[in-house]
């Protein structure tokens, strides 16, 4: 079930969300400070291309907690909305409400991406 449902994800939003991981990881890695930044959306942007199966642990320490706020400030919470409005959507529908799920736990993921484990 988890092959198949990766690959509906990908049709029904998956995509655009692992490219939006892609293009800030990117982003952050155009400076030398923000590359451990970068590394970590690209971690990201893997679950984001296939988050059926896996689950999020969170964790981390006062590091993580800085480098959180500084996410937060500079686009996490854009991020965040972006994937909520989208879970919102996909669970008018009864169908969509699994993908919907997903969604919202990428929205949870750019709120605080670091410190957090994937399993």
């Amino acid at each position: 079930m988890g092959c198949l449902g990766n690959l509906l994800w990908l049709i029904f939003g998956g995509f655009f969300a692992g490219l939006s991981w892609l293009a800030v990881g990117l982003l952050w890695c155009i400076t030398i400070v923000g590359i451990p930044i970068g590394k970590q959306c690209f971690k990201m942007a893997q679950l984001s291309f296939a988050p059926f199966g896996k689950e999020v642990e969170y964790g981390g320490g006062p590091i993580s907690l800085i480098v959180n706020i500084l996410w937060l400030l500079f686009g996490g919470l854009e991020m965040a909305a972006g994937f909520a409005v989208s879970g919102l959507i996909l669970c008018i529908t009864v169908i969509g409400i699994p993908f919907g799920m997903q969604m919202f736990k990428l929205a949870g993921l750019a709120l605080m991406p670091f410190g957090a484990k994937v399993k």
